[in-house]
């Protein structure tokens, strides 16, 4: 893929340039991607960041930093120790030199995961400028242009959390009380745009975090019972998916659940067809060539509303006081898919605007 200079029209932009170049790397089984994370930069400032579970423990993150003409994002990336992250290995000039150094192990279902999110934020808030720090995962697209999104984010002084009381699925393990009461157990989804002031707490927190590692672990999958202990009895495990609970659960732990909008701004579809009845919705559809098409994106798009089943609370999307699109990105993705989206230019400004006014 011929490299672009930064270009905020049509699909031809910088959020197009690192999905395709995220995906390239994921590509390469030796890289396996984790996440990649851009911070955007300006008179106020974004970090878009992201953290892709990694089934085999293997990951790669990423945040992103280009001080070049409207200096608007930063970038840094959290991969797998052990891979170099250099031209033999990424085809776009953004991911070079931005690779962290103290990366760790990560597994799907652990702590790690979060913990990669912690490290990686740590770097992120280094940078006095950074005052959005925003998730996103290697199968992330992006729905709208640079500007768009970016008015979007700032124009509003809350972090955009996916947030709901976690009532049906029994994740909660009693070993967390007193630490952390039942009443502050929450569920939504990792990918989180967090304002500089949530990022810090995430990054200092001491007391929820160490109870996630002892006490909120996926159920042992027969899979992994070759690299792990079998439980003695698997029945009574508590299938607990950190990332799903941990930001959301921190922020309620601290009350400051009044300074979030509970939603995300990443759109996923769940995977509902496995015959496994307790893996039914673990994972989201991930989108193939043949599935990339114009209107698969405008469906997306036109969506203007959440239903929360455990609240019964339908979460009506707006920006600025206005109705808007309740997503800005999409997964998750192949390489092939969106290759084929970027080709057909189905990305673009909301109804032909550049940016909010």
């Amino acid at each position: 893929m011929e490299e672009k200079p930064l270009c905020y029209a049509s699909a031809g932009i910088l959020f197009w340039e690192l999905s395709i170049a995220a995906n390239t790397i994921q590509s390469n089984k030796d890289a396996c991607v984790h996440a990649f994370s851009v911070c955007a930069k300006a008179e106020n400032c974004i970090s878009l960041y992201s953290s892709e579970s990694a089934s085999f423990g293997c990951g790669l993150g990423c945040i992103f930093s280009v001080e070049e003409k409207e200096n608007k994002f930063s970038i840094f990336v959290h991969s797998r120790p052990g891979f170099l992250l250099n031209k033999a290995t990424t085809k776009s000039v953004y991911f070079l030199n931005r690779q962290l150094n103290d990366s760790i192990q990560v597994d799907w279902g652990e702590a790690t995961m979060i913990q990669a999110e912690r490290v990686l934020l740590k770097s992120a808030l280094l940078d006095p400028f950074n005052e959005r720090f925003v998730f996103l995962s290697d199968s992330c697209i992006p729905l709208y242009n640079f500007s768009y999104t970016y008015g979007y984010i700032m124009s509003t002084s809350t972090s955009f959390v996916d947030s709901f009381a976690d009532t049906k699925e029994g994740r909660y393990n009693p070993k967390m009380e007193p630490v952390i009461p039942v009443q502050n157990w929450r569920k939504g989804s990792q990918w989180v745009v967090l304002t500089r002031k949530h990022a810090k707490i995430v990054v200092e927190d001491d007391t929820v975090f160490p109870m996630f590692q002892q006490h909120c672990k996926r159920k042992s999958l027969p899979e992994f019972w070759r690299d792990h202990p079998f439980p003695a009895d698997p029945s009574k495990e508590h299938n607990c998916i950190p990332d799903e609970h941990y930001v959301q659960t921190l922020l309620a732990q601290e009350g400051l659940e009044e300074e979030i909008t509970r939603r995300s701004l990443t759109y996923s579809s769940w995977d509902l067809s496995s015959k496994d009845r307790e893996r039914k919705g673990w994972h989201p559809v991930t989108y193939k060539f043949s599935d990339a098409t114009r209107m698969l994106i405008q469906s997306i798009k036109d969506i203007d509303n959440i239903y929360y089943e455990t609240e019964y609370r339908k979460e009506w999307c707006s920006s600025k006081g206005k109705p808007a699109p309740c997503f800005l990105f999409a997964r998750k993705f192949t390489r092939p898919a969106a290759l084929r989206l970027l080709n057909m230019s189905a990305l673009g400004a909301f109804h032909g605007e550049t940016s909010i006014s």
